[in-house]
């Protein structure tokens, strides 16, 4: 189990570095957006797993706040492009 936790851990890291090159260097603001939508969705599954190996429920409210986050910000930005056009 811990060998399996070391390489999601490192997937999600590998994952984040990458989406966060795209937040840096998108060539649109949506590219932008999209990179940092996932870098929270990442950031909610690195909760999940600290979550899952640790064996407890500490870290719930700061993983559904992230989701919120995350959800309420790409429909802002989805509501603004939309209205551009």
């Amino acid at each position: 189990m811990t060998t399996v936790t070391y390489l999601v851990g490192g997937i999600l890291g590998i994952a984040a570095a990458l989406a966060l090159y795209r937040a840096v260097r998108g060539p649109s603001i949506l590219d932008r957006v999209l990179a940092l939508d996932v870098v929270l969705a990442i950031i909610g599954a690195a909760l999940v797993l600290d979550m899952v190996v640790n064996r407890h429920l500490d870290h719930l409210i700061l993983l559904v706040a992230v989701s919120l986050i995350g959800f309420v910000g790409s429909v802002t930005v989805a509501r603004f492009v939309t209205d551009r056009k």
